[in-house]
């Protein structure tokens, strides 16, 4: 049988679009601003690179939401609130991250949320070092900056993933107390959804992706 060079598979015509491009990822479903989309959903795009990509961004919906990033300022003062303000009363992150002498974040942030006072609390409550600011970061750099061990505290993958799973003030950002909205999904999902990135790569998204 007669097999001419450019003789293409149904198969590979359809991962193609004009111009031999790859076809684009097939639509993921709509969620709510406040859930996020399993793992599993995004089995449905078939490049390896282009899942790891969606299932960062996914994820990013999360750190880049201001329950995680006011803790993460790209200066010396975190944020509040859902319009990044600065902290009021006014504090600073300290040589330590915890504040300074006489004013550090423990003095008024206990372990848990005080619902009276509308403080909210967790264990070892401080500023991310300014090395992991996300404060205006695109989901691209906020990336690259995770997988850097020079700037994410020396952390491999596996360690990333079980600090998003895991860890006790990473969980507050779902338990934010006094009517603060909460991040999306829960802290499971959200340690699914990094553990798939790694798995699958662990790739970042494009330059013009948005959460």
């Amino acid at each position: 049988m007669l097999r001419a060079p450019w003789t293409a598979s149904l198969a590979t015509l359809a991962l193609l679009g004009c111009g031999g491009h790859p076809a684009a990822p097939p639509p993921l479903p709509a969620v709510a601003a406040g859930e996020l989309r399993a793992p599993s959903v995004f089995d449905a795009i078939q490049d390896k690179n282009e899942r790891s990509r969606a299932l960062f961004l996914e994820a990013s919906r999360v750190m880049l939401h201001p329950r995680c990033k006011n803790c993460h300022p790209a200066g010396d003062t975190p944020q509040q609130g859902d319009q990044d303000r600065p902290h009021d009363p006014p504090v600073v992150r300290g040589p330590a991250d915890k504040g300074v002498p006489g004013l550090e974040c423990t003095s008024c942030h206990q372990d848990a949320n005080v619902e009276l006072a509308r403080v909210p609390g967790a264990p070892k409550w401080h500023l991310a070092p300014i090395s992991m600011a996300w404060v205006g970061r695109t989901p691209e750099q906020l990336c690259e900056q995770l997988k850097d061990t020079k700037r994410n505290g020396g952390k491999n993958l596996e360690q990333i993933v079980e600090h998003s799973a895991h860890d006790a003030l990473v969980a507050w950002g779902w338990a934010p107390g006094h009517d603060r909205v909460p991040a999306p999904g829960t802290q499971q999902q959200f340690g699914a959804l990094m553990a798939a990135w790694a798995r699958s790569g662990a790739a970042c998204p494009r330059r013009e992706a948005r959460p």
